[in-house]
């Protein structure tokens, strides 16, 4: 077992099933070291959860539950395109959310947090990122929350040039 997936079964966090794109796009790209990965909803095994606006049919602190279940969404993300493993993430660089909220919602970055929080817990240090957090009049399948990220990861040849 690698150090993120003991660190996954230590905070009793089972990742979910992934579920295809919803769209003409792709879920991840690598470009490099760089490993882009597209936008996630508040969504487990299709089911989409905290569906509404932020400050209207959901709450802040619920707006922060469903940003930690996208930045989740990011993990199994990010394992599918590592072949499940995890440790070769060298680094979160960026983290974009995106609030669902009405026009006069300030707690955007509160909200954004909870993806924040989700990638420092499982990642330590490795986790933390440049973030933007902004407010946005809707959001697909009205979804409250969707955050996108940018990770750094070893690469195949990293590994090879390493003696792995």
């Amino acid at each position: 077992m690698g150090v993120v997936s003991a660190r996954l079964s230590e905070l009793g966090i089972v990742l979910p099933s992934i579920v295809p794109p919803s769209g003409n796009y792709v879920a991840h790209r690598l470009v490099g070291s760089l490993l882009f990965v597209s936008g996630q909803i508040p969504r487990i095994d299709g089911v989409e959860y905290f569906v509404g606006m932020v400050g209207q049919d959901v709450s802040p602190e619920d707006g922060y539950r469903a940003a930690r279940l996208c930045a989740l969404n990011l993990v199994v993300r990010l394992s599918a395109a590592l072949d499940g493993d995890l440790d070769r993430v060298i680094a979160c660089v960026q983290l974009r959310g995106f609030v669902n909220a009405l026009p006069d919602f300030k707690g955007h970055p509160a909200v954004i947090d909870g993806a924040s929080d989700l990638l420092v817990e499982i990642f330590g240090e490795s986790g933390r990122h440049v973030r933007t957090a902004l407010g946005a009049g809707s959001l697909p399948r009205g979804s409250s929350v969707e955050v996108d990220a940018v990770f750094e990861v070893a690469t195949k040849s990293d590994e090879t040039r390493k003696g792995n």
